[in-house]
Protein backbone atom coordinates (compact mmCIF):
# COMPACT_ATOMS: atom_id res chain seq x y z
CA UNK A 1 0.00 0.00 0.00
CA UNK A 2 1.18 3.78 -0.92
CA UNK A 3 1.73 6.21 1.25
CA UNK A 4 -0.22 9.78 0.47
CA UNK A 5 2.45 12.70 0.01
CA UNK A 6 2.13 14.97 2.84
CA UNK A 7 3.39 18.37 2.26
CA UNK A 8 6.57 19.26 4.64
CA UNK A 9 4.12 21.58 6.89
CA UNK A 10 1.50 18.64 7.33
CA UNK A 11 0.20 18.79 11.09
CA UNK A 12 0.85 15.43 12.92
CA UNK A 13 -2.50 15.04 12.37
CA UNK A 14 -2.44 15.62 8.68
CA UNK A 15 0.48 13.12 8.41
CA UNK A 16 -0.90 10.46 10.75
CA UNK A 17 -3.90 10.51 8.32
CA UNK A 18 -1.55 10.41 5.25
CA UNK A 19 0.34 7.41 6.68
CA UNK A 20 0.65 4.17 5.53
CA UNK A 21 -1.81 2.04 7.98
CA UNK A 22 1.55 0.07 9.63
CA UNK A 23 2.78 3.56 10.27
CA UNK A 24 -0.93 4.90 11.90
CA UNK A 25 -1.28 1.53 13.95
CA UNK A 26 2.42 2.08 15.07
CA UNK A 27 1.55 5.36 16.45
CA UNK A 28 -1.45 4.17 18.06
CA UNK A 29 0.37 1.46 19.75
CA UNK A 30 2.24 3.83 21.32
CA UNK A 31 -0.61 5.57 22.69
CA UNK A 32 -2.50 2.40 23.78
CA UNK A 33 -0.89 -1.58 22.99
CA UNK A 34 -4.25 -2.93 21.94
CA UNK A 35 -3.83 -4.10 18.35
CA UNK A 36 -8.03 -4.24 18.21
CA UNK A 37 -7.59 -0.26 19.30
CA UNK A 38 -5.15 0.55 16.73
CA UNK A 39 -6.82 -1.18 14.02
CA UNK A 40 -10.25 0.50 14.65
CA UNK A 41 -8.55 3.76 14.27
CA UNK A 42 -6.66 3.79 11.22
CA UNK A 43 -9.59 1.93 9.63
CA UNK A 44 -11.32 4.87 10.15
CA UNK A 45 -9.26 7.40 8.72
CA UNK A 46 -8.91 10.48 7.92
CA UNK A 47 -10.15 12.45 10.90
CA UNK A 48 -11.11 15.89 10.32
CA UNK A 49 -9.22 17.19 13.47
CA UNK A 50 -7.99 15.98 17.20
CA UNK A 51 -11.22 16.14 18.89
CA UNK A 52 -12.36 13.48 16.06
CA UNK A 53 -9.91 11.03 16.25
CA UNK A 54 -9.72 11.61 20.45
CA UNK A 55 -13.68 10.95 20.14
CA UNK A 56 -13.02 7.71 17.97
CA UNK A 57 -10.74 6.56 20.74
CA UNK A 58 -12.53 7.01 23.62
CA UNK A 59 -15.43 4.95 21.89
CA UNK A 60 -13.15 2.28 20.65
CA UNK A 61 -11.53 1.89 24.12
CA UNK A 62 -14.98 1.36 25.41
CA UNK A 63 -15.36 -1.86 23.20
CA UNK A 64 -12.22 -3.36 24.23
CA UNK A 65 -12.32 -7.54 25.18
CA UNK A 66 -11.07 -8.43 28.58
CA UNK A 67 -8.04 -9.98 25.94
CA UNK A 68 -7.89 -6.40 23.92
CA UNK A 69 -7.22 -5.20 27.68
CA UNK A 70 -4.89 -7.50 29.09
CA UNK A 71 -2.68 -6.97 25.66
CA UNK A 72 -2.31 -3.43 27.12
CA UNK A 73 -2.19 -4.25 30.29
CA UNK A 74 1.03 -5.63 29.45
CA UNK A 75 2.70 -2.62 27.91
CA UNK A 76 2.24 -0.79 30.62
CA UNK A 77 4.43 0.56 33.03
CA UNK A 78 4.42 2.51 36.57
CA UNK A 79 3.12 5.79 36.52
CA UNK A 80 7.04 7.78 37.08
CA UNK A 81 7.34 9.44 40.50
CA UNK A 82 9.51 12.92 40.77
CA UNK A 83 13.03 12.33 40.98
CA UNK A 84 13.20 14.21 44.78
CA UNK A 85 10.73 11.64 46.16
CA UNK A 86 12.10 9.93 49.36
CA UNK A 87 13.44 6.65 49.59
CA UNK A 88 10.50 5.74 52.04
CA UNK A 89 7.96 7.22 49.33
CA UNK A 90 9.30 4.78 46.65
CA UNK A 91 9.59 2.04 48.97
CA UNK A 92 5.79 2.59 50.51
CA UNK A 93 4.72 2.40 46.91
CA UNK A 94 6.84 -0.80 45.67
CA UNK A 95 5.18 -2.29 48.37
CA UNK A 96 1.46 -1.26 47.31
CA UNK A 97 2.41 -1.63 43.61
CA UNK A 98 3.42 -5.66 44.57
CA UNK A 99 -0.04 -5.69 46.59
CA UNK A 100 -1.98 -4.60 43.49
CA UNK A 101 -0.28 -6.78 41.15
CA UNK A 102 -0.60 -9.94 43.34
CA UNK A 103 -4.26 -9.33 43.89
CA UNK A 104 -5.56 -8.50 40.06
CA UNK A 105 -2.66 -10.07 38.22
CA UNK A 106 -1.46 -7.06 36.40
CA UNK A 107 0.43 -3.55 36.50
CA UNK A 108 -1.63 -0.73 38.20
CA UNK A 109 -2.09 2.18 35.84
CA UNK A 110 -3.69 5.40 36.38
CA UNK A 111 -3.78 8.85 34.69
CA UNK A 112 -1.69 11.59 35.92
CA UNK A 113 -2.64 13.78 33.50
CA UNK A 114 -2.94 17.79 34.94
CA UNK A 115 -1.32 16.82 38.20
CA UNK A 116 1.51 18.92 39.53
CA UNK A 117 4.61 16.99 40.36
CA UNK A 118 4.07 17.86 44.05
CA UNK A 119 0.68 16.14 43.88
CA UNK A 120 1.96 13.16 41.97
CA UNK A 121 2.81 10.69 44.97
CA UNK A 122 0.16 11.22 46.92
CA UNK A 123 -2.37 10.56 44.39
CA UNK A 124 -1.12 7.51 43.11
CA UNK A 125 -0.63 5.85 47.20
CA UNK A 126 -4.16 7.10 47.47
CA UNK A 127 -5.68 5.82 44.25
CA UNK A 128 -3.72 2.31 44.49
CA UNK A 129 -4.72 1.45 48.31
CA UNK A 130 -8.17 2.80 47.40
CA UNK A 131 -8.27 0.44 44.82
CA UNK A 132 -6.79 -2.46 46.60
CA UNK A 133 -10.38 -2.41 47.50
CA UNK A 134 -12.36 -3.26 44.72
CA UNK A 135 -13.56 -6.87 43.67
CA UNK A 136 -11.96 -7.77 40.51
CA UNK A 137 -15.01 -6.96 37.87
CA UNK A 138 -14.90 -3.26 39.51
CA UNK A 139 -11.38 -2.79 39.09
CA UNK A 140 -11.30 -4.37 35.60
CA UNK A 141 -13.39 -1.06 34.98
CA UNK A 142 -11.77 0.96 36.42
CA UNK A 143 -8.43 -0.01 34.92
CA UNK A 144 -10.06 0.48 31.38
CA UNK A 145 -11.06 4.17 32.09
CA UNK A 146 -7.70 5.13 33.35
CA UNK A 147 -6.39 3.01 30.05
CA UNK A 148 -8.77 5.17 27.88
CA UNK A 149 -7.21 8.29 29.44
CA UNK A 150 -4.03 7.64 29.14
CA UNK A 151 -4.48 6.79 25.46
CA UNK A 152 -5.94 10.50 25.24
CA UNK A 153 -3.46 12.14 26.61
CA UNK A 154 -0.71 10.26 24.88
CA UNK A 155 -2.86 10.97 21.47
CA UNK A 156 -2.85 14.41 22.55
CA UNK A 157 0.61 15.03 22.94
CA UNK A 158 1.75 13.00 19.73
CA UNK A 159 -0.90 14.59 16.99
Amino acid sequence: MQTRATPATATPLERFNAASAEEAAQTLLACLHSHAWAHRLTAHRPYPDLSALLAAADEASYDLSPADLTEALTAETLPALPEDTYAAAHTALRAAHAAYESRFGHVFVISLDGLSPEETLNHVLTAIRSRLANDPDEERLVTAEELRRLARTRLSNTL
